[in-house]
């Protein structure tokens, strides 16, 4: 609340001169109380005089608060709304202390081991030293508590709904409290035609002023004139406010209102309403819910129907005609491959170019619902999308937020997600290849790319060889992340890895360079098996034969080839260093002799293309033995259990 005088007599005045009843309301509960009595219909009645205000306070054995002081004096009395809980507010003759008539202290009395909180301190005392101001409610209350007061003497007001079970609302002053039912006030009447008066118009004029702020980049100005216009419940605030909001959080729907079904604004609007249901976050639960809902608000049941399955399986496009859907296709391509950052940065520089599909829309929303595209829009760079100049509107550029893709894999090595580091992992580079070509060289018979699927949770497991048919129990086929590197390298990721790197293993290096090079990298730390020594692979393979490869398990060192000084394990693998340390100064050793990369983002936050490799691992060969572990959940037999 601002700290300089408050006049109550423009503020009341205005709100008298403003006040007509809802098209849903009770004349006779909406007239006034005594209109005999010479006072204009609405909420106000005359001031109370200095003396009436000082007998009260006589009365009550305490001065009361400024602001509540000073409305009694412009009006003895107020007829709040009859939505609000609170229908009246009495004058000075009428308010009385509170003194707990429900034994309410109990109920709210914080356990003092636990160090409660101050503000459930304040709660719990407030029922017993509250004043009470209401005369009419819906089993409600009007308490003003001269235990919880700031320092200019103002007493927080809390309105406790009965019939809620809910913990009371609180005001940090009676001003505060009026101001907010003033607001409410013209947001219950907003969608009648005939409420216009000067603070409509001035806070619809402020709406248009707030939509030309958001298209100038200007988002930070706009939003607590969308937030104020909102308040009183102006036609467009909340639509504006909303898009403001989802680009400062993105993920899930602010709630769009009507927009799904006009024309203009589906195609940007129902992809993303339907993304909450897709991801198991509807509300509804149920997809007959939700679409009963989107036909509810106008959208065609069958549109919503279509649109909700292709979010759900990652078919859906954001396509946007003209440069910027230009531009939007340019980044899938790249972002579906694993640059994100690259295409971030196609998407940045476009953003200039993107035209608003009406007035109701200031940011292209639809890009969020994009199953490639939506993740790699961080809350960083929804602030940057914000405030950015856009649909032909000028203003300054945004200092560019930066690259979310460190350099090389040293961040293999590091925290992973949650702070856990990655618990196993294998990747397979090839030089010179596109990705598509990948399954051709090392997926398993009939492989193909996959739809980007979602990796955010868990990387794809591959199918037990005990569930398919015609794969031997030996074999350790992998569904791989394929995509390419800032290097231009294709690579096929597969972690965490669920298996570990033993005696059978075979590297896929070889079977991967018939045209260059092709490097692989198994890294199994072995942290759930303590009486294991963790192990680390490095093999490089060039025109169909291996060059040189090391495994190196503990202190154990097997070495094959000439190997670069530079990736010799004796000098990156130390017995007196921790095994995340010794995995490190491999990994960037390889960065650094070989050029290798990996995205993080999109391999822990994105979306990418998968395939089924062949099997890491040989056949036993004669004298060999293998041993392949099932467990199967112990189901007891009925009425008995099984020994």
């Amino acid at each position: 609340m601002s700290s300089a005088p408050f006049d109550w007599y423009e503020f009341l005045g205005r709100w008298q001169e403003e006040w007509v009843p809802r098209v849903d309301a009770d004349p006779q509960e909406d007239s006034d109380e005594d209109p005999g009595a010479g006072v204009l219909a609405g909420p106000g009645r005359p001031g109370a005089g200095e003396a009436a205000i000082a007998a009260a306070e006589e009365r009550l054995g305490r001065r009361l608060p400024p602001s509540y002081r000073s409305f009694l004096a412009a009006s003895d009395g107020w007829h709040v709304d009859q939505t609000a809980a609170i229908y009246r507010l009495g004058g000075a003759a009428d308010i009385d202390w509170f003194q707990d008539p429900y034994g309410m202290t109990e109920l709210y009395e914080p356990d003092q081991s636990d160090d409660p909180r101050e503000e459930d301190v304040l709660l719990a005392g407030m029922w017993r030293r509250a004043l009470r101001l209401e005369t009419d409610s819906d089993m409600s209350h009007a308490l003003l508590d001269p235990g919880d007061r700031d320092q200019d003497g103002e007493w927080a007001l809390y309105v406790y709904k009965g019939w809620s079970g809910e913990t009371p609302d609180r005001y940090p002053s009676f001003r505060a409290y009026m101001e907010s039912m003033y607001r409410r006030f013209h947001a219950d009447r907003a969608a009648q035609p005939d409420f216009v008066n000067a603070t409509t118009r001035a806070q619809d004029a402020h709406v248009d002023e707030a939509h030309l702020l958001a298209l100038r980049g200007r988002y930070e100005e706009a939003l607590p004139l969308l937030e104020e216009a909102f308040s009183f419940g102006r036609p467009r605030s909340a639509v504006l406010l909303n898009q403001l909001r989802q680009l400062l959080a993105p993920g899930g729907s602010q709630g769009l209102g009507h927009l799904v079904a006009d024309p203009l604004y589906q195609p940007e609007v129902l992809p993303l309403e339907a993304m909450e249901q897709a991801n198991g976050r509807g509300r509804s639960g149920a997809d007959e819910q939700w679409l009963r809902m989107m036909a509810a608000r106008g959208a065609a049941p069958e549109i919503a129907e279509a649109v909700l399955g292709a979010v759900r399986d990652g078919t859906h496009r954001y396509a946007p005609p003209g440069p910027w859907g230009r531009a939007v296709a340019e980044a899938r391509e790249a972002a579906r491959w694993g640059a994100t950052d690259a295409a971030w940065h196609v998407l940045r520089d476009a953003l200039p170019l993107w035209e608003a599909p009406g007035p109701l829309m200031v940011v292209p929303l639809g890009l969020l619902a994009d199953p490639v595209l939506g993740p790699l829009i961080t809350p960083e760079r929804g602030r940057e999308i914000l405030a950015t100049p856009r649909a032909g509107e000028t203003g300054p550029v945004p200092e560019p937020v930066p690259d979310l893709d460190p350099p090389g894999l040293a961040w293999l090595a590091g925290p992973f997600r949650y702070g856990q580091p990655l618990d196993g992992y294998r990747c397979v580079w090839v030089e010179g290849v596109d990705p598509s070509g990948l399954p051709a060289l090392i997926g398993e018979e009939g492989a193909e790319l996959s739809a980007p699927v979602d990796l955010s949770r868990s990387f794809r497991r591959a199918p037990q060889p005990h569930e398919r048919e015609g794969v031997e129990l030996w074999e350790d086929r992998a569904v791989v992340a394929a995509g390419r590197t800032a290097e231009g390298w294709a690579f096929a990721f597969d972690g965490p890895s669920l298996r570990h790197l033993h005696g059978l293993f075979l590297s896929p290096a070889a079977a991967a360079s018939p045209s260059g090079r092709a490097v692989v990298v198994w890294s199994d730390p072995r942290r759930s098996s303590p009486d294991h020594p963790a192990a680390f692979h490095v093999s490089v393979a060039e025109h169909g034969r291996e060059l040189y490869a090391f495994t190196v398990r503990g202190t154990e060192i097997q070495r094959s080839g000439a190997i670069p000084e530079a990736l010799d394990p004796e000098r990156l693998f130390r017995p007196q260093d921790t095994c995340p340390d010794n995995e490190r100064r491999a990994l960037e050793a390889l960065h650094a002799e070989l050029g290798l990369s990996l995205p993080r983002f999109a391999l822990t936050r994105g979306r990418l293309r998968t395939f089924t490799t062949r099997s890491w691992t040989r056949a036993p060969r004669a004298g060999e033995s293998f041993a392949y572990v099932r467990f199967v959940p112990h189901r007891p037999e009925r009425g008995g259990t099984k020994p």
